[in-house]
C-alpha cells in the first residue's frame, strides 16, 4: 500500500466537502495557547445552525491510543470534539476544557476532525498489522447532526472497510447509524463489527429532557432491528443510569424487553459518572427539574466521580436479572483486545485518551 503523504495541518479543502466561499473568522485568537487548544482558537467557522456553530479542527490524527485499565480496548476514534445532543449528564463535557472552552459550550461549538478519512488511511495499517479493538464514538456521538453535514464517520468507516480481520465497534444515541447500512455489511463482511445504541430510558419525554437532541427512544430500537435484519451484530447499553431518575424497575425492564423484542444479542448498564464539568452542568438541571434529589446527588458527587458501591451493585444485580429473564447477553463480542506495547507506536504522536 503506498504510502499518503502527511496532511497539512491547515489544508484549504475544510473536511469532507467543498465550500465555494472563504471560512468565517475562527472562533478566538491562539494567543499563547499550545497543542489542541490553539489548534482550536484556529479552527475556521465551517458554518452555525441549530444553535450549534461548527469549526473545522486540523487534527494531526484520527486513532488516539487509550492506556486506561478500566477500558477494555487499546483504540479510540471520534470523529467530532463536543457533541450536538446535549446530553446533560455527558462525562465528556470535561474534553472541552482541553480547547481552553467551558463544558457548558459542548453542545453548542462542535469540532470536526478535517480529513478524517485521510487519516485514517495513513493509521489504518498500523493499527491492522499490531491488532486491537477499535471503539468508535467512545467520547461524542459519531452520529450527531453534523454528521450529515461534513460526513466525517462515513469518510472513516470508508476505510475500515478497506480491512480485513479488523475488531472494530460503534456507539451512538442514533438511528441514523442504520443510514450506513451498506457499509456497515462490507465492514462485517470483512471484519468483527458491532454496534451500540445507548438508550437510557423508554420514556420519549423524559429521554427529551435529558437528551435534548438526541433520537427518541423508539427510533433508536428501530435502528437495532434494522442493524439485526441485515445480520449486523447490535446491542442496547443503558448508559448511564440516572439514580431516582431512570433508574425504575418498570422502566429498566421494559428497556430489556424492548431490547430482546428489536432483537438485541446484549444489554448492559453503568450508573452515572459525573466528572466535574458535568456536576457544574448537571446540578443546576436538577435542582430545577428534580430538585428532590439534589440533596442526594450534592452527597453523592460533589467530591466523587462514582456513586456509592452498594447502588451500583444494585443495578448491576438488577440488570443481570433482566439479561436472565430475556436472554440477553451481557456484552459485545470483541475477539481481539490485545494490548499494544508503547515501543511499537512509532506511526503515532496522537496523545493517549478517549477523545
Amino acid at each position: 500500500m503506498a504510502t499518503l503523504p502527511s496532511p497539512s495541518l491547515f489544508p484549504n479543502v475544510p473536511c469532507h466537502r467543498d465550500t465555494a466561499q472563504a471560512a468565517p473568522a475562527p472562533p478566538e485568537q491562539a494567543g499563547g495557547r499550545v497543542g489542541i487548544a490553539r489548534l482550536a482558537a484556529l479552527s475556521p467557522l465551517a458554518e452555525a445552525k441549530r444553535g450549534a456553530e461548527y469549526f473545522l479542527l486540523p487534527a494531526r490524527s484520527i486513532v488516539n491510543r487509550c492506556d486506561s485499565e478500566r477500558v477494555p480496548f487499546p483504540w479510540t476514534i471520534n470523529p467530532y470534539r463536543g457533541c450536538e445532543f446535549g446530553c446533560l449528564y455527558c462525562y465528556a463535557r470535561y474534553t472541552h476544557e482541553y480547547m481552553d472552552l467551558d463544558g457548558g459550550e459542548f453542545e453548542r461549538k462542535i469540532f470536526v476532525k478535517q480529513d478524517a478519512g485521510r487519516l485514517a488511511a495513513r493509521e489504518l495499517p498500523g493499527i491492522a498489522a499490531r491488532g486491537g479493538h477499535i471503539a468508535m464514538g467512545t467520547a461524542t456521538d459519531p452520529y450527531q447532526p453534523a454528521e450529515s453535514e461534513f460526513g466525517a464517520t462515513r469518510a472513516i468507516l470508508e476505510e475500515v472497510a478497506r480491512y480485513e480481520g479488523l475488531s472494530f465497534s460503534i456507539t451512538t444515541k442514533s438511528n441514523r447509524v442504520a443510514g450506513d447500512m451498506d457499509i456497515l455489511q462490507r465492514i462485517a463482511a470483512r471484519s468483527s463489527l458491532c454496534v451500540n445504541l445507548t438508550i437510557t430510558t423508554p420514556r420519549a419525554r423524559l429521554a427529551r429532557l435529558l437528551e435534548p437532541r438526541a433520537p427518541r427512544p423508539d427510533l433508536r430500537f428501530a435502528a437495532v432491528r434494522a442493524l439485526r435484519d441485515a445480520s449486523i451484530e447490535a446491542g442496547v447499553l443503558v448508559m448511564p443510569v440516572l439514580p431516582g431518575i431512570t433508574d425504575r424497575e418498570e422502566d429498566l425492564d421494559t428497556l430489556a424487553r424492548q431490547a430482546r423484542d428489536a432483537g438485541a444479542r446484549w444489554f448492559a448498564a453503568s450508573v452515572l459518572f459525573l466528572m466535574p464539568s458535568s456536576y457544574k452542568q448537571f446540578l443546576p438541571f436538577l435542582e430545577e427539574k428534580f430538585p428532590r434529589l439534589a440533596r442526594r446527588y450534592h452527597q453523592w458527587y460533589e467530591r466523587a466521580g462514582y456513586a456509592p458501591e452498594s447502588y451500583r451493585r444494585e443495578i448491576g444485580e438488577r440488570i443481570a436479572q433482566l439479561r436472565r429473564k430475556y436472554g440477553l447477553g451481557a456484552r459485545p463480542p470483541m475477539p481481539d483486545t490485545k494490548r499494544v506495547p508503547a515501543a511499537q507506536l512509532d506511526l503515532f504522536t496522537a496523545k493517549a485518551s478517549l477523545t
